[in-house]
């Protein structure tokens, strides 16, 4: 078997060199994202292993078609970026990675939150500057809280197991309940019930119409004064102006973000120097108990790992067996 991997970073050529060794098969490593121009490089291979942020070019399925390549592999879950009108017109399957370490969004979610609850960022502004004195800083212990876990999959199973790991009380919405959920008795019937129970709203939900901008002025008005909000799933599931204005009003305490509506193009590249180019991020990072992460929730070894195997792997069952339980449905 032969194949190509686009959109290579430092990080993930040793697991594909161990994957290619252990399987005895060609891979070679592409630096350069997917497009209409890099396809060219795939001719004489067996199926394209990719991972980008920006959308697949309709060029590229075509090409694909004309080199008898009829296997995408994405390294990532989401297919929103890709045309799947135009892959499937030109007879292109894809498969994802529908899970590569739900732990690893889990315990960023539950750091930042930390950090908040224990006035870290206060904390740590203060020591700075040399002041070591305690007030007013004085912290939250998360066993007195109660945590709203919107989106209860594989992702908000993990985070939920962690919550309950600290004493907290969890409660979970979600349209499709989770089955080893379901005899907990944490779901509530409502996202209302759960915006006006929670102290602390955590989102693991994906991004589709209806959850566009699910967190927004109306949603925080419904929430408890001092709430805090994470967000590790999508960038879209929250109108970040409208946060801002509820941390500003003193309605919410404190939000964790490694998701932002319009990251691509600038997370994951260095600003250090320059300004920031967007004004909504730049005042999001001004706000001393907003944490932002560069969408890291997913960087780690394990999950790393994880996304090229498993892509490699899925690309394998459809070469081979012209299926995939990890292909999607379109």
């Amino acid at each position: 078997m032969k194949y190509i991997v686009y959109g290579v970073r430092k990080d993930e050529e040793g697991y594909a060199n161990a994957w290619s060794k252990e399987h005895n098969a060609e891979v070679k490593l592409v630096s350069e994202l997917l497009d209409k121009n890099t396809v060219k490089q795939a001719k004489g291979y067996d199926a394209i292993v990719a991972y980008q942020q920006l959308p697949y070019d309709e060029e590229i399925f075509p090409a694909m078609k004309e080199f008898g390549i009829k296997d995408l592999s994405i390294r990532n879950v989401g297919v929103d970026n890709i045309p799947t009108d135009v892959a499937k017109a030109n007879g292109v399957r894809v498969t994802n990675v529908p899970s590569y370490s739900p732990s690893a969004i889990a315990e960023l979610a539950i750091t930042g939150l930390m950090q908040l609850l224990r006035r870290t960022p206060e904390f740590n502004e203060k020591t700075a500057k040399g002041d070591f004195r305690w007030e007013p800083d004085i912290a939250k212990e998360l066993h007195t809280m109660t945590v709203g876990v919107v989106g209860t999959g594989r992702i908000g199973q993990a985070g939920i197991n962690i919550y309950k790991g600290f004493g907290a009380k969890v409660i979970g919405y979600d349209v499709y309940h989770n089955p080893a959920l379901e005899a907990t008795g944490m779901y509530v019937d409502t996202m209302d019930e759960l915006l006006a129970q929670s102290d602390v709203i955590t989102l693991h939900a994906p991004a589709t119409k209806e959850n566009y901008h699910m967190i927004n002025k109306d949603s925080i008005a419904k929430m408890k004064d001092g709430v805090y909000i994470i967000n590790t799933a999508r960038g879209d599931l929250l109108d970040a102006e409208d946060l801002l204005a509820g941390y500003k009003s003193g309605k919410v305490a404190g939000a964790v973000l490694d998701v932002y509506e319009n990251e691509v193009g600038i997370f994951n590249n260095d600003f250090t120097g320059k300004e920031v180019p967007d004004a909504t991020l730049r005042d999001l990072l001004a706000q001393r108990d907003i944490l932002v992460t560069p969408h890291v929730a997913f960087y780690t070894e394990t999950a790393v790992k994880n996304m090229v195997d498993v892509a490699l792997d899925s690309a394998t069952e459809m070469v081979e067996k012209g299926e995939s339980k990890n292909e999607v449905k379109f």
